[in-house]
């Protein structure tokens, strides 16, 4: 991906009025970058979605980051990224996230943004690996 423009999906900034995290895109470069260390790629799931999407609400009204959902394999939290490149970039940065992020065991996976403007970190992003 180096030397290419980011989609606007993966730009879009989560702290504007009516902004939609285009999961697809999302599931898309984290599969880009498991494909570059030999993990198979991970299949977008509504129910993980929905769950990513519960927890990141939860996040944003507690700011505490919630137990790992059963029947899971992990969870990953982010708060105070902007875009999902962003965010997406923290994650493969932190040697226990890139972990997680190309768990060889992991075959779907859900992503979620929250934006509260009345919160400390305005955005908060969560992605569920089942």
């Amino acid at each position: 991906m180096a030397g290419q423009a980011l989609s606007p999906g993966l730009a879009q900034r989560m702290d504007v009025p009516g902004a939609q995290l285009n999961r697809g895109e999302a599931i898309g470069i984290v599969n880009h970058y498991r494909s570059s260390t030999g993990s198979s790629q991970l299949a977008e799931d509504p129910t993980l979605d929905a769950n990513a999407q519960a927890l990141a609400a939860q996040y944003a009204k507690t700011g505490k980051q919630a137990a790992k959902p059963a029947g899971t394999l992990d969870v990953r939290y982010s708060a105070g990224y902007f875009t999902f490149a962003e965010t997406f970039s923290g994650w493969r940065n932190s040697p226990a996230d890139a972990a997680a992020l190309t768990d060889k065991s992991a075959t779907k996976a859900g992503v979620a943004a929250i934006y509260d403007s009345a919160s400390p970190y305005g955005v908060y992003w969560v992605l569920i690996l089942g």
